[in-house]
């Protein structure tokens, strides 16, 4: 490790620079594998609530331990043998896979709170589910240095994108 990596100033550079170069796409495709989930959890066992937030985050893991497969042995094979600072630098840039099945599991661990069902529950799951996708997408926009003209059209896209999957929830009647 450099010293200028041990040295507050040094760390707070190297998260300023990842975070510069972050790629919310996997948020994107995180909160709509969430809202996929909510969409399929037409019957749960006795302990609904528990149950769906387990399979929210386990989800989410699974499909970034796919992703990270992916990126390693997919593409990046073909160029570099795998290290663990590779392996390090692509976990990060997928995990926000993970980070977007976060915001619909809390609203689901909450839902008692708000003196929802269980059907209630699943709604206000998808809804924050499909609020997170457009955030990531606004997100991904605003670091790619886009327009707001084209930071509403992503939104946009993706607001039609999250309707779709409550309309396929509705039509499913789940």
């Amino acid at each position: 490790m450099s010293r200028t990596t041990t040295t507050p100033a040094g760390r707070r550079k190297l998260r300023a620079e990842r975070r510069a170069g972050a790629d919310y796409t996997g948020g994107v495709y995180g909160s709509m594998l969430a809202s996929s989930v909510v969409i399929g959890a037409g019957s749960l066992g006795q302990f609904p609530r528990i149950e769906l937030v387990l399979l929210l985050l386990l989800t989410g893991v699974v499909f970034w331990i796919a992703h990270v497969h992916a990126q390693l042995f997919g593409a990046r094979l073909a160029q570099q043998a795998p290290d663990r600072r590779l392996v390090l630098h692509v976990c990060r840039d997928e995990w926000p896979i993970v980070k977007a099945a976060v915001p619909p599991a809390v609203a689901v661990a909450v839902s008692p709170l708000l003196g929802l069902d269980v059907r209630g529950a699943l709604w206000l799951a998808l809804c924050v589910a499909v609020v997170g996708q457009i955030g990531w997408s606004v997100a991904a926009a605003r670091r790619a240095g886009a327009s707001p003209r084209l930071m509403a059209v992503t939104a946009s896209v993706n607001l039609f994108l999250g309707l779709l999957i409550i309309a396929f929830k509705i039509v499913l009647k789940h």
